[in-house]
């Protein structure tokens, strides 16, 4: 029966684990048993792990594997991917395999300008608000120099703070809307750092302005925040050849599969439940790359989705045409993404995917990343426009349902082989098993 605790975060490693084993499940042994096998063997590592969250009892393991052959801006790249879906790396694999013999992915970062806010309320006169923060602006900067020095001297910094009246939507709500430079850092302390100084710098200045009644000195500073909303943090990948070089099977001829290709990525603009989806196997291919360079895919997925609905309706992050014979595929999306501070110097298998990349910086991460993405939606939409999703995903996901049915090394071999040449599903490999265990009996 579940029961609460008081002083858990204070108890070590092994209480905290006895506590939950004897609360929680019917066998402790066992239950504690998991928990002890998914611990390093090394302990400076697993000491390393235990200190990245609170309260750690073990290490959570996702797969990390490669895609190689991805020709971006004519260099060649394996890209590692962190993911347990099945077939996402095949996929991403397959697509840059067809387009390294097609001149490859071409990439461009547009912008990198991030942005942070310091929300408060203050149901004065605007005006004098206005003249008190052009008039204050200059010392905003100026008190956060001990902040932004460092970030200054390699090129990055401040680049501006706008006052926003937000008024209309809220009863005297305001903004102070900060953009950055982090240059390769993905920069949430540093941002939120000269966020808070802004704020506390603006709120004394108040209290000695001039031209302030009493009560509108009272400025009430709500919160201080980075923004993982970065439409301005934008890079572009894209694709494309001659229609007759889209050769994909004897099925489809090369223009009809690109005419269902432009067809299918049309229908995700303007169509929002086909668009999430479409959306979803974009960001397959972005989180696992994010997640594997130890980087916030939670940020990422949220400041893309929200670009995903700039214009009001949520629609394809990805477009494609034919123009002139010349098919083209293309995408442009915000990434915050960062190749130093965080986990990069910390996680062993972040810093091994980090030298993988060739110490990318996080332009180049950036521009990697969106490649992941685009090739993974490629991937997604050549076999929905073709053989269909499920042909090539259940392949992929037949050796899960077998290891749910602690299938041996010998019936894995013999069922691989069967359904080479039969149609996955949950259903067919249950019935393939059981057949071929009681022929065995």
């Amino acid at each position: 029966m579940s029961k609460t605790i008081a002083g858990f975060s204070k108890l070590s490693k092994s209480k905290k684990i006895d506590w939950i084993v004897n609360t929680y499940f019917s066998n402790s042994d066992d239950a504690k048993k998991i928990i002890k096998q998914y611990w390093n063997t090394n302990e400076k590592i697993q000491q390393l792990h235990d200190e990245f969250i609170e309260n750690t009892i073990t290490n959570y393991y996702l797969p990390l594997g490669v895609a190689p052959n991805f020709l971006i801006n004519d260099r060649l790249y394996t890209i590692p991917m962190a993911i347990e879906e099945s077939s996402v790396v095949a996929a991403a694999s397959k697509a840059a395999k067809f387009w390294l013999d097609r001149g490859g992915f071409k990439t461009e970062v547009i912008s990198t300008t991030k942005i942070g806010q310091v929300h408060f309320i203050y149901t004065g006169d605007f005006n004098k608000l206005k003249t008190f923060f052009n008039s204050v602006k200059p010392k905003l900067l100026s008190e956060s120099k001990h902040l932004t020095k460092n970030m200054e001297s390699r090129g990055g910094g401040v680049l501006d703070i706008e006052l926003r009246d937000k008024t209309e939507n809220l009863e005297g709500y305001y903004q102070l809307h900060a953009s950055f430079e982090t240059l390769d850092a993905m920069g949430a302390n540093f941002i939120n750092s000269c966020l808070e100084q802004f704020a506390k710098t603006f709120k004394n200045e108040a209290l000695g302005f001039d031209l302030f009644s009493e009560e509108e000195k009272q400025i009430h500073i709500v919160m201080s925040i980075l923004s993982n909303y970065v439409p301005n943090c934008l890079v572009r990948a894209e694709v494309g050849c001659k229609v007759n070089e889209l050769t994909e099977n004897d099925s489809i001829s090369p223009q009809e599969f690109a005419n269902k290709f432009v067809q299918a990525v049309n229908i995700a603009e303007i169509e929002p439940y086909r668009a999430v989806t479409h959306n979803k196997g974009i960001m397959n291919g972005i989180d696992a790359v994010v997640l594997a360079t130890g980087n916030d895919f939670r940020a990422v997925e949220a400041g893309v989705h929200a670009y995903a609905s700039r214009k009001g309706q949520y629609s394809s992050l990805s477009h494609a045409k034919i123009e002139n014979g010349i098919f083209s595929f293309w995408m442009e999306i915000p990434l915050a993404l960062g190749t130093v501070g965080g986990l990069t110097k910390l996680h062993p298998l972040v810093k091994l995917s980090l030298e993988l990349l060739h110490h990318p910086s996080a332009k180049e991460l950036m521009q990697i990343v969106a490649v992941a993405g685009l090739a993974q939606n490629f991937a997604a939409l050549r076999s929905l426009t073709t053989t269909g999703i499920q042909q090539g995903h259940m392949k992929m996901h037949l050796m899960n349902i077998l290891n749910q049915f602690e299938a041996s090394k010998e019936e894995k071999n013999i069922l691989t082989t069967y359904f080479k040449t039969n149609a996955v599903s949950h259903s067919a490999v249950v019935d393939a098993i059981n057949k071929l265990r009681i022929k065995s009996e």
